[in-house]
């Protein structure tokens, strides 16, 4: 009797443990982590050549459906830009860094360090490719790879390490933000769409704040004021931070620091010194006096950390003691609310941040490239709080509750000390694979330069327990070690349902994993710095670039008419889209009503459908319709659907036929002009 109560016991336990009060309901939490299915490799070297591949660096790949042709492509960049099939990996074309398809065999101008961004910069529903490259090139692509009016553009002859794309100003036109690494405080470009440099930009240019080069992707884009308007974040090589509204001139920080801009605030360790605006230096005095963050390789995210509908500017720093030589100490993290002040609200004090989070084990990107501490911002748990991720250059992920303490098994070390050899983790990027409120983590490691080795993939549960642990592929060609230094990409990039991890490795070419079982996953974070506008921020879904199409311009009474509506979204799901289509006057229903996804119906002479339009994954529906034998003579049919986001904003589209017309051909004659 006693070993069945014990274990009777032990059963309560375990089912405890997985509760969670949500809204006051317990939720019993899925199986998905309890019992995980083994990501397969889908396949490897993407974008290699016969006997090598370019080395890969910090740009993250994108997803989407580029041609519309219902397939999806992935977009990645060594050097080269690459265009694969989602489905099979295999090269559909690529250009050179620096050109485009019309220039075959030139060479590249340098690598590419940040993610490729894939955007409808001009609200005309065709989606733009952008790239920023070592030796100052930043490149607008259409969606053929080749470029648009008004590119490439050289500002700088530094490498651009940042990049980032973000309607600025309200008026639907994204702008194109760029950094360098330079040895300037001129190291921030705003580029209109077509290829003009912004009002107001470059910046710094003025003694409105400090800044010098930034050497990682650094910028975070967003709405920090809750006005009209998108705000920049631009951490960089000094121990201040510069922020910017649309038009380049500073925001001003809190009176706590007198009359001052944000960029004229230095950021310490110390909450006492930093209000009083300099420290010692001195070894002889107190760590107060003397530690401060650098922020060159130390990006900033943007996001509403506690969920009051305000948002706050997170940014991860080197935090260094001032003394000579400025040894490094700790990747530091805070929490800044809008106005540059540390946050301090509903019981969460930030005035003093996490301190010794874990010593550099290499600094030396000649022995290991370097960690980069971008931050990423998820509810990990689904208790309305944003946790805060990052890797370190202490070898772990850590993960930070807004308590400013380390939940569970975090931080996660991916540098055993028995093994003896370094090894750096990525960006991590955040998932609910199952769905059941709790997420997992997944992110990539490198190893030793000259060490043999292979970096993993990982997937953590939300504690920093680990789930799975798996070699990524041995360096295809010469190189002596291999990893994958960016975050990866999820999305679904094949006909099934299941999601897949998209790798950017550094000698084995793209990599694509699937990962079973996670028909109903739900993304938090899917790549790096955010989303594909590579923002570093959360962003609404858009359905912009949706289309509606008829298969005939011309048709006759009695003949079919084939529709298709394809439904994009760039990102974050839309969950709740609906889409409504009445038949035009004249027409009669045939057949063939159909959706890739989502629930639709036929009620009348009008058609619904509704469902979740997912990151990259567009939704196709499709349906027949005959033209009335009562329509007979020349007239217009045009079939109208309205598309509702469920965030308040409606799009129109439209196909039309002429029925029962005629076609004519008008000659044209060309006169060329005598010189």
């Amino acid at each position: 009797m006693k070993g069945k109560i014990t274990t009777h016991i032990l059963l309560l336990a375990l089912l405890l443990f997985n509760l969670k009060l949500n809204d006051g309901q317990p939720v019993i939490r899925a199986a998905w982590s309890a019992n995980p299915q083994t990501p397969l490799l889908k396949w490897q070297y993407g974008g290699c050549y016969s006997s090598w591949c370019e080395t890969g660096w910090y740009s993250s790949p994108a997803v989407t459906d580029l041609d519309g042709d219902g397939s999806l492509e992935v977009i990645g960049s060594a050097y080269s830009i690459f265009v694969l099939d989602g489905a099979t990996g295999t090269l559909k074309w690529q250009v050179s860094s620096g050109h485009d398809r019309s220039q075959p065999g030139a060479n590249n101008v340098g690598r590419t360090w940040p993610g490729i961004v894939v955007a409808d910069l001009e609200g005309d529903g065709d989606l733009e490719i952008v790239t920023a490259h070592s030796g100052g090139y930043l490149s607008v692509y259409n969606h053929l790879g080749y470029f648009k009016p008004g590119w490439p553009q050289n500002p700088s002859s530094g490498e651009l390490r940042g990049l980032s794309v973000y309607d600025l100003d309200g008026d639907g036109i994204l702008e194109i933000i760029t950094t360098g690494a330079v040895s300037d405080k001129v190291n921030t470009w705003v580029f209109e769409s077509d290829g003009t440099l912004g009002q107001g930009w470059p910046q710094l240019s003025n003694d409105s704040g400090y800044a010098w080069g930034i050497f990682n992707d650094n910028a975070a884009i967003g709405n920090v004021d809750s006005d009209a308007e998108g705000e920049l974040i631009i951490p960089s090589d000094v121990h201040y931070i510069c922020a910017y509204q649309p038009d380049g001139t500073q925001i001003q920080a809190n009176p706590i620091y007198g009359d001052k801009a944000w960029g004229k605030v230095g950021v310490w360790e110390s909450l006492e010194t930093e209000l009083r605006g300099w420290g010692t230096c001195r070894p002889e005095d107190e760590r107060s006096e003397r530690y401060r963050p650098n922020f060159a390789h130390s990006a900033a995210t943007i996001g509403d950390v506690n969920g009051d509908g305000v948002n706050e500017v997170v940014v991860t720093g080197n935090v260094y003691d001032c003394i000579s030589g400025y040894p490094s100490k700790y990747n530091g993290v805070y929490i800044f609310s809008r106005d540059r002040s540390r946050f301090n609200m509903d019981g969460f004090n930030w005035n003093t941040p996490p301190i010794d989070t874990g010593a550099p084990l290499s600094e030396d990107y000649n022995r290991i490239e370097n960690a980069q501490p971008n931050p990423v911002l998820a509810d990990l748990d689904s208790d309305g709080n944003l946790e805060i991720l990052y890797p370190s250059y202490d070898g772990r992920m850590h993960a930070f509750w807004l308590d400013k303490s380390e939940h569970g098994n975090w931080p996660y070390a991916v540098y055993n000390p028995a093994v003896g050899v370094y090894h750096f983790a990525s960006e991590p990027v955040v998932v609910d694979l199952d769905n059941d409120g709790f997420a997992e983590v997944i992110f990539s490691s490198w190893a030793e330069k000259g060490s043999g080795l292979t970096g993993k993939l990982y997937i953590l549960d939300y504690l920093g327990n680990v789930i799975q642990e798996i070699n990524l592929p041995d360096p295809f060609g010469s190189a002596d070690w291999n990893g994958a230094l960016p975050a990866p990409t999820l999305a679904n990039i094949d006909s099934d349902a299941d999601l897949e991890v998209v790798l950017n490795t550094a000698h084995s070419g793209l990599v694509a994993y699937d990962l079973p079982g996670t028909a109903n996953a739900r993304i938090l974070w899917g790549t790096g710095r955010a989303n594909y506008q590579r923002t570093g921020s959360f962003l609404q879904g858009n359905l912009s670039a949706s289309v509606k199409q008829v298969d005939r311009i011309l048709a006759n009474s009695g003949e079919s008419l084939n529709y298709t509506i394809v439904l994009r979204n760039p990102g974050p799901a839309l969950p709740n889209v609906i889409v409504s289509d009445n038949l035009p006057t004249g027409t009669q229903y045939l057949g063939g009503l159909w959706a890739s996804s989502g629930s639709y119906d036929l009620s009348g002479d009008v058609i619904t459908w509704n469902g979740a339009v997912n990151t990259s994954k567009p939704v196709t529906i499709t349906f027949t319709l005959i033209i009335g034998g009562q329509i007979d003579s020349p007239q217009m049919i045009t079939n109208t659907a309205e598309i509702e986001d469920g965030l308040d904003k409606t799009y129109v589209r439209q196909a039309t036929t002429v029925a029962n017309g005629y076609a004519v051909f008008i000659p044209l004659n060309f006169h060329k002009n005598s010189p």
